[in-house]
């Protein structure tokens, strides 16, 4: 079919994850731990996962829309490799002053989920060169075996840490804080380059179905999405591989539906990614046909998402600051520390009731439609 300026249903699925993200990291400078044994609060936290495959997969999507527009692979490796390095710079500046508000660079940066975005750019720009049967292959492949690293014994994790090349490995797949040199800050590695490659690698795959005639595609997408949620509850029942956490094993006194639930995100486990592109991919038809105001203001969101996201992060902190100002009559030293996210919450007091994050949540979506409305980016 030929190809439109717009495929409504990318917008509206992206717009409704931009949406989605903020409900966390509103609850991050509200100080309020994620998960917890509250349903609301893990709840709050759960339906966020969602957010990261949905970023990672549909970018892939939109770079393969953006080669068949160019109709240049090497024009289209030119570009990926451009933005996804200054996804990365903008991760390790502007993002990283956005979350801290202090410019302490030469003790704490931060490898967020854009630097994640940016190096999975790069990595696609070579990968394009590939067959698409090959491109889909190893996104699959990825997505489907990382977790085998599960199955090293104390022996070779030791190995992998003690090596020349563990900042590699940190970097690539473990995570974690990051000394840079002796003296240098420390790199709080928070979103690995896998599986996440693999799953832009996949929504690269996955242009080529999102380019069919609308019926077709809708037969394609629900039996995709529903075979990936069946074998997450699979796997998940079984619970031998797939996350290495493992939930018949989780704290006592929880829930057991938490515990099945709560998979592993940071690296994202094969439970993670189907439980979190399953339902994705499945409700791509849906997207597609979200009309009124509603579907209106969701694709708004999802047209700008690099101005949305660099805009709600500050937009979120201020708020923070005011209403800490407000309630404790004074503006509290933590919204100004290195690395909030990992962070312990503030001392008691700082606080509020759970009702305060919601309306700072919604106030602030609505405070940010009308400069996305007309934003270029």
């Amino acid at each position: 079919m030929p190809l439109r300026q717009r495929i409504p249903s990318i917008d509206v699925a992206r717009g409704a994850a931009m949406i989605r993200m903020a409900i966390d990291h509103v609850r991050v400078f509200a100080g309020v731990p994620p998960g917890g044994p509250r349903p609301g609060v893990f709840f709050t936290r759960w339906i966020t996962n969602f957010v990261a495959p949905a970023f990672a997969f549909l970018a892939g999507t939109s770079a393969y829309l953006l080669g068949q527009k160019l109709g240049d692979r090497r024009a289209l490796s030119k570009y990926l490799v451009t933005l996804g390095l200054i996804l990365v710079l903008l991760e390790l500046t502007v993002i990283r002053v956005a979350w801290t508000f202090n410019l302490d660079f030469g003790h704490y940066l931060l490898a967020g989920v854009i630097w994640m975005l940016g190096w999975c750019m790069v990595l696609l720009a070579a990968l394009v060169w590939l067959p698409m049967m090959g491109i889909a292959a190893f996104g699959v492949g990825v997505i489907f075996l990382h977790n085998l690293m599960d199955f090293l014994s104390p022996a070779a994790t030791e190995a992998f840490a003690r090596s020349s090349f563990a900042w590699l490995w940190q970097i690539l797949y473990f995570g974690g804080p990051l000394a840079l040199g002796e003296k240098g800050p420390t790199l709080a590695v928070l979103y690995s380059i896998f599986p996440w490659v693999g799953v832009m690698a996949a929504g690269y795959a996955f242009g080529a179905v999102i380019t069919l005639e609308p019926n077709r595609r809708d037969r394609i997408c629900i039996p995709i999405g529903a075979s990936a949620i069946v074998l997450f509850l699979l796997l998940r029942t079984i619970d031998a591989y797939g996350d290495p956490r493992h939930w018949r094993e989780g704290p006592p006194g929880t829930p057991a539906l938490f515990r099945f639930i709560n998979t592993t995100k940071y690296p994202a486990s094969l439970d993670f990614l189907l439980m979190t592109l399953g339902p994705t991919i499945l409700l791509l038809p849906l997207a597609e046909r979200a009309r009124g105001k509603i579907g209106e203001i969701v694709a708004t969101f999802g047209r700008v998402p690099m101005f949305y996201y660099l805009m709600h992060i500050p937009t979120i902190h201020i708020a923070a600051v005011f209403i800490a100002l407000a309630r404790e009559g004074k503006i509290n030293p933590w919204l100004f520390a290195n690395h909030p996210m990992m962070a312990p919450p503030p001392p008691d007091g700082y606080t509020g009731p759970l009702w305060l994050p919601s309306l700072v949540f919604l106030l602030g979506t609505a405070v940010r439609y009308f400069p996305s409305r007309s934003s270029p980016l």
